[in-house]
Parts: structure tokens; sequence; C-alpha cells
């Protein structure tokens, strides 16, 4: 089952959405652009630590470019991590520039290393897109997850989210035996129900990371997206349900083992509950986020009519057929689960 038939456009940050940004703190004024980022002379191939090939390409600069890139890329660092206190960029330096040409967004992975004790982390840069920031900002203001991003025109800075990406989890860490998988069957459902309600789309197992946290006697899981590029852009309801997509068969078999149909809905139920007091806490926040989604085009005419239809018919409720846009239906789909 194909799902999603082609790569979506990028649709820029738009007049409305930016007094938005800057009131919250996510705009900044960055000292390079994400296409500086192309001047590099080779690439290398980056293999993982099984020694196999990924879809990242370890990318080469000429020394004149690279040395004028490491200033930049470590103050975009300290910009994301210290609000631009300068002082870590006096240990910090970078030790790597991936690209992936693969994704849709074609992202550059930064590797920098702290040179008194070689920890290192990550950031991304991309090629800012409102579906993406949209997407970023409703799953910090109704999920449970925070993510650190800051914009500049065409450019999108992104912090690295940790966890096991989920395509590595479900092939490996999933058939072993000491987890609980009631537990990770319980945190999919709760996961596939947080995607719905905010409409965030293409969750195949390599679009998310799951968290592995120890507990008082087991572990506990989490489910975090990574890719935010499909947010209420496509017009099938079904791309909006990680439960739908093929790359996710083995675990949502292991759901339907577990979990009887009522645990289901308990989960569900759960989930919408806590997702409503994350929407009252922060209603003025995301009313003013939706409103700006509602003046702004992120998806297609064809889309909108489709997506629209299909809500109707799932929620049997027809005030959706009167949404004009995604903004619209995103808020109508959010107040409608949660019973507001």
């Amino acid at each position: 089952m194909k799902l999603i038939s082609k790569k979506k456009n990028f649709y820029p940050i738009s007049e409305q959405l930016t007094p938005y940004l800057k009131r919250f703190g996510r705009a900044c004024e960055l000292p390079l652009e994400y296409n500086d980022l192309f001047d590099f002379n080779e690439t290398l191939s980056v293999y993982d630590s099984d020694d196999n090939p990924t879809l990242w390409e370890t990318v080469i600069y000429p020394t004149s470019v690279a040395d004028k890139l490491e200033e930049k890329l470590t103050l975009i660092y300290s910009l994301l991590i210290a609000d631009g206190d300068q002082s870590i960029t006096e240990h910090i330096s970078v030790d790597r520039v991936d690209l992936c040409s693969y994704a849709n967004s074609k992202p550059f992975r930064i590797r920098v290393i702290n040179r008194y004790n070689d920890n290192y982390d990550h950031f991304y840069i991309k090629k800012a897109d409102s579906s993406r920031v949209y997407g970023l900002e409703l799953e910090g203001l109704l999920s449970p997850n925070r993510i650190n991003y800051l914009v500049d025109k065409d450019t999108l800075i992104e912090e690295h989210i940790i966890g096991i990406p989920g395509d590595a989890f479900i092939a490996n860490q999933m058939k072993q035996d000491d987890i609980n998988k009631v537990r990770l069957a319980k945190e999919f459902v709760k996961f596939n129900e947080r995607c719905f309600v905010s409409l965030l789309g293409d969750m195949r197992s390599y679009n998310y990371v799951v968290n592995v946290t120890p507990d008082v006697e087991e572990t506990q899981f989490r489910v975090r997206p990574i890719d935010f590029d499909q947010q209420c852009f496509e017009g099938d309801i079904k791309v909006y349900l990680p439960q739908f997509y093929p790359e996710n068969n083995d675990i949502v078999n292991l759901c339907m083992e577990l979990l009887n149909p009522k645990t289901v809905k308990q989960y569900q139920n759960e989930e919408r509950s806590l997702i409503g007091r994350r929407y009252r806490y922060s209603k003025e926040q995301v009313s003013r986020l939706i409103k700006c989604m509602t003046h702004d085009t992120i998806s297609t005419t064809e889309n909108v009519e489709k997506l629209k239809s299909s809500l109707s018919d799932f929620h049997k409720e027809k005030s959706f057929l009167k949404c004009k846009n995604m903004g619209e239906l995103v808020l109508k789909n959010i107040k409608t689960i949660i019973e507001l």
C-alpha cells in the first residue's frame, strides 16, 4: 500500500508565519544560509557500525571554504543550545558535515565535538518549509516532546532528536526477549493517536525514533517523530495514521496480538485527555499558530477537499465540510477528538 505517491512541494515561510516565529523566539539572524553548504567539492560515503552504507555522505570542502564554515557553524550551535553564548565556541569544533540527498529536505547533519573531552553532538541545517515548521510547533505544543529549532528566511536549524531509528528498533531491539512488549504496544497506540490528532503524516519507521528509558522495574518507551515534512499536506486520511504503513507492520501486528479493542480504546482516551490538557494550557499560542495556518498555503485545493470529506466520514461530523483550508481542518480535528 503506497500512501504517498510523490514528494511534496516546498512552501516558503510566509508573511503570516514570520511574526509568530519572532513572537515566540524561533526567528533568529543566522551567519549562513542553507545553500552556502553546497560549496563542497567531494563526498565520501558514511557507513554504520556494522560497516553498511547509509543514506548519508560526508561532504569535503576546500580549505578556504571550510575555515569560514567552521566559525559560522560553531556560532549557529551556540545560538541553538546556549542563546548565542559564544564562550562555548572556544572549545567546540566541527568534526564532520554530512548530507542526505535522499530525503526530501536534503538536510545537512553537522557533527560538533568538544575538544576537552571528545564528547560530540549533532544538529541539522535544512531548507525552511512552512509545513515542517507547523509540524515542529504542533509537536512542541500538543505532544510530550519539545524540539529546539531556529528559522532565518529560507534556512531551518534543528536540534538532534535522540533515539533508536524506528526501522532499526523494529528489526533488532523489538525481537529481544527481555523487553516489555505490552508497554511498547501501548506507546505505539499513543503515538498513532498523537499523529492523527495533529494530522502529522508519513510516519514510516525511518521517520521516527524510539526512546528507551529504564524505569523502577522495567523500561518505558517513547516514540518521537523526526520528520515533519508531511504536516497536514496529503488528502488521504490514512497518511496520518502510522498503523497503515507497511514499514510498521511488525509493530502493528504486535499491538493486535497483545492488546484487545477495549485496551486500545483506553490508551487512546488517555492520550486524548493529555492532548486536551496541553491544548488548554497553551490555547493562546495554538490559536495564533492555527490563525497563521488558515492564511497560509501549505497544501493543494484537491488535498484539502479530499481530506475534509474523509474526516467528515471518519468522525461522522458534517461540519468538517465547511473547512476551507488545512489550518481549519487541523483545529476542527483537534477539537473534535478532545471533545471541546
